[in-house]
């Protein structure tokens, strides 16, 4: 269990949740639980992420696969630092007021990148509504890094919503990710407990806007379930993703990093989720992963291979 209070640093992780009544903490199912990590590729993936000052997704949200990627040299880079500007109840992300841009993150991610030898790269970021562009150029320089440093391996990116952010898009689809990704993370009736400081369909358009913008882009999004959604709105927000084009949905039970984050309602069974996945498909996503631990980043260069592979077979079809 993660607490609210980072032990690791006298400020408070959350300093907005301190004040909540305590949630209750349902007991994992066993379909949920993981081996911890400790394997000596996952402290060598470790060692390399320290060495350049970088900081991953993997640590800062509490990911339950953080041992099975990093044991494969797998890491989630999290640009523009590890604070945020906004305070989602299901986040274990740092919350408060972030620090400057470090002008030499991109080429440090990018190093890393070469010395992983990562054939695809996961890129995301806290939110930075503190920024004018919210962060676009400091995506597109990272992007432009790691074509330079490591031409071969893929990219794949994670994006805050840029929300009132003119041009930021554009900025971003610009550098030409291979994959363009960002997470809905709930249906829209739980956008105001859940995911307070963004709007649903402001969300649905970035993403029909970036294949607007470039339709050679793959488009992806995320959703969490066991927040207390309703199957039809789970079906109804599938709906969503594809009138916007979206190529590859991922579905993964929510899990709760502490007693003042948002309460797990239930633990989704793994027959819903594979319920969920034939759905998609039938609904014509060309790529699903619908599972209790699926994330966005979860096998995400097995993921990218099958989603060109299915983009090929429906155009050769």
């Amino acid at each position: 269990m993660v607490t609210v209070l980072d032990t690791t640093n006298a400020r408070p992780r959350h300093p907005e949740k301190a004040h909540r009544p305590d949630q209750p903490v349902l007991r994992k199912p066993e379909w949920i639980r993981v081996r911890a990590p400790g394997s000596p590729v996952y402290r060598e993936t470790q060692d390399i992420v320290r060495e350049n000052g970088l900081v991953t997704v993997c640590e800062e949200a509490g990911c339950p696969n953080i041992g099975e990627c990093w044991s494969k040299r797998h890491a989630t880079f999290m640009i523009m630092g590890d604070t945020c500007t906004r305070a989602c109840a299901f986040c274990n992300v740092r919350t408060g007021m972030p620090e400057a841009l470090d002008a030499d993150e991109p080429a440090k991610v990018a190093e890393a990148v070469a010395k992983l030898g990562l054939s695809h790269v996961v890129i995301t970021s806290v939110d930075r509504d503190d920024l004018a562009d919210g962060g676009a150029d400091h995506f597109a320089r990272v992007i432009r890094a790691i074509r330079a440093a490591a031409p071969k391996t893929t990219i794949e990116i994670l994006t805050p919503d840029f929300l009132r952010k003119d041009g930021a898009l554009e900025v971003v689809v610009a550098a030409k990710p291979d994959v363009f990704n960002h997470n809905l993370e709930t249906v829209p009736s739980k956008y105001l407990k859940v995911r307070p400081g963004a709007r649903y369909f402001h969300s649905i358009r970035l993403l029909q806007r970036v294949k607007e913008l470039d339709p050679t882009i793959f488009t992806k999004s995320g959703i969490m379930v066991g927040l207390g959604e309703e199957r039809n709105e789970v079906l109804q927000l599938m709906d969503d993703l594809r009138s916007a084009d979206v190529d590859f949905i991922t579905i993964g039970q929510y899990l709760q990093p502490s007693r003042k984050h948002h309460p797990v309602i239930r633990f989704v069974t793994p027959d819903e989720f594979a319920g969920f996945e034939t759905v998609a498909y039938a609904k014509g996503f060309l790529m699903v992963s619908s599972s209790p631990l699926t994330r966005s980043s979860h096998h995400a260069g097995e993921d990218f291979e099958r989603l060109k592979a299915a983009r090929l077979s429906k155009i050769g079809g």
